[in-house]
């Protein structure tokens, strides 16, 4: 059924008002505000309340907008863990464990269904690559986690939102041009550095304009409106120009919240809740595209791979990227197991859809059915988790002995 611009309205605006306003209950239980906006979507469609065509125009719409949003966002509450001494864990996650992981799902994706191209395949493992413990709100929260694990969670998720990019491009970009793909990968990799130039630039001279603004600096109230500008024109001057906007995006977030460390709070605050807003509206139209779309393949193919993606793909890069790492076993084990897909997933699933590939429904069914499973998941187990890891290492600390009661007596 089609819904004219005021039904559109009512329906958004009471979504973001139930979620919003069940966020702090949905904390800690399996349920999160993805997995409700996601059956909210499945559920509008299933009732015929709400068609989402994939090309429709307004779809890549959202999803572009609310990628940039997010990769802004990212992008400003990274400069807090950089901060960080522990440096190893999550640069390693970086750099080792998630072009592992890309690899390992690419193998699993060729293997389990040989209909996708090699392209297909590592799109689908690019797609599905980055992580995201905002579904395991309590794990990157709770106390009882050790701040190692907390931070390395945060600090990969953060970043390779943006790092997994430039890789779900290339993979798009060569799965669509089957001649002449090495120009196109070319191209591509020249506008990512011209975006990250421009997002350098635009957030220097915006960071260093906050000193000269006129009647003494921002008005309170629209501090979050200023950042959130600098973002949208970081993105739209890279794409005016011969830059990547999403990267520019992305790049003016870190940059700016480096070059300037003393910025508002309201500026990541603001972006957070803007970007959640646009999120919520993400996960609607992509759970009332996953009701419309449902599952054309081989449904044990899709159980295995899940079953790999979870089970094998990110632990064993994780375990391998920590190899040699000064940590106990449980934090080890924690990290490879925490590692859920969740919003980037979606949004790229989403703009692979929206593509010129040949296989890109198949590709969007098995990301879609893969991060749903994720969040279930992990959704489930990251009290569980939490209290686990606080266990093992109480017990840990009790069989060890003290330097005191490990001293011999004297005499």
């Amino acid at each position: 059924m089609e819904i004219g611009f005021a039904e559109a309205l009512l329906v958004v605006g009471a979504l973001v008002a139930v979620t919003a306003g069940l966020a702090g209950w949905l904390r800690g239980t399996v349920l999160s505000i993805s997995v409700l906006s996601v059956a909210a979507g499945v559920a509008l469609s299933a009732a015929d309340v709400l068609t989402v065509r994939p090309e429709a125009a307004i779809v890549l719409f959202v999803v572009e907008l609310a990628l940039i949003l997010t990769l802004f966002s990212d992008g400003l509450f990274v400069e807090r863990e950089l901060l960080e001494a522990h440096w190893g864990p999550p640069a390693r996650a970086l750099v080792i464990a998630m072009p592992l992981t890309l690899c390992l799902l690419a193998l699993a994706g060729k293997l389990l269904f040989p209909q996708l191209s090699w392209e297909e395949a590592f799109l689908l493992g690019a797609v599905l690559s980055p992580t995201d413990p905002v579904v395991t709100s309590s794990v990157v929260t709770s106390p009882r986690v050790p701040r190692v694990v907390r931070h390395t969670l945060n600090l990969e998720s953060g970043l390779n939102d943006g790092l997994a990019l430039p890789f779900v491009l290339f993979f798009l970009v060569i799965a669509t041009h089957t001649s002449g793909a090495a120009g196109e990968a070319a191209k591509l990799g020249g506008e990512a550095v011209v975006g990250a130039a421009i997002g350098v630039a635009l957030a220097w001279v915006g960071g260093r304009a906050l000193t000269f603004l006129p009647g003494g600096g921002l008005a309170p109230r629209y501090e979050g409106v200023y950042a959130l500008g600098l973002g949208l024109v970081a993105f739209g001057l890279a794409e005016v120009t011969f830059g990547n906007g999403l990267i520019a995006a992305f790049v003016a977030g870190i940059a700016l919240a480096v070059i300037r460390h003393d910025v508002p709070d309201a500026f990541s605050e603001f972006n957070e809740s803007v970007s959640a807003t646009f999120q919520v509206i993400t996960f609607v139209v992509f759970g009332a595209l996953i009701e419309t779309i449902g599952f054309s393949g081989n449904e044990l193919a899709l159980v295995v791979f899940i079953a790999f993606a979870l089970l094998v793909a990110r632990p064993a890069a994780v375990w391998a990227a920590l190899l040699g790492v000064d940590l106990a076993r449980p934090l080890k084990v924690f990290i490879a197991w925490f590692g859920p897909k969740g919003v980037a997933s979606m949004l790229f699933a989403l703009l692979v859809l929206t593509s010129g590939v040949e296989n890109r429904t198949l590709v969007f069914e098995i990301a879609s059915f893969t991060v749903l499973a994720s969040i279930v998941a992990h959704g489930f187990t990251d009290t569980l988790g939490a209290a686990w890891i606080d266990r093992r290492l109480e017990d840990g600390a009790a069989q060890r002995p003290s330097p005191v009661a490990s001293q011999a007596p004297p005499g």
